[in-house]
């Protein structure tokens, strides 16, 4: 029975590499020079730290060319409040993976709803979809993309 996994990831190392060419362009640019701006990236969140709110949102468009230029989706960027505190303004931004039990129980109501003949399965951080058919699957995977999620998704281990 073909199958396929639906999970939301990114690839650590290369968002590692575009917080890396972003700590590059925030030293060399003229704008940034003497104010100690810097990216920290420590697991999964990435710590912006400068003078100014109007720098961090500069910061901020930095790190999302970066992370585009090495092809990790910007949405799964969730971004905190800034903390202004003296001459310090500090941002987090934190890099979500996988999907949270209560969106995979919405993914599956609707596709459920869509009377599509397939089984779902929430495992772990990922959903398992399976059907008779290929062309069902295809069906759901583009009832998904349709979908409004704000966290992007990936269809992998396809199974014939």
């Amino acid at each position: 029975m073909p199958s396929f996994d639906v999970v939301s990831d990114f690839d650590a190392h290369e968002a590692s590499n575009a917080v890396d060419q972003a700590n590059r362009e925030v030293h060399t640019r003229f704008d940034f020079k003497g104010t100690g701006s810097k990216f920290e990236l420590d697991a999964q969140v990435i710590t912006l730290t400068t003078q100014s709110d109007f720098q961090l949102k500069q910061m901020l468009d930095i790190l999302r060319q970066k992370l585009a230029k090495r092809s990790v989706d910007i949405g799964c960027m969730e971004e905190q409040e800034a903390e202004l505190s003296g001459s310090e303004a500090r941002q987090k931004v934190i890099l979500r993976r996988g999907i949270e039990a209560d969106l995979a129980r919405k993914l599956v109501k609707m596709i459920k709803g869509s009377k599509l003949k397939v089984q779902t399965a929430i495992q772990g951080d990922k959903l398992r979809v399976s059907g008779k058919k290929r062309d069902v699957l295809q069906d759901v995977i583009a009832l998904l993309k349709e979908a409004d999620v704000n966290l992007p998704l990936q269809y992998e281990n396809f199974r014939d």
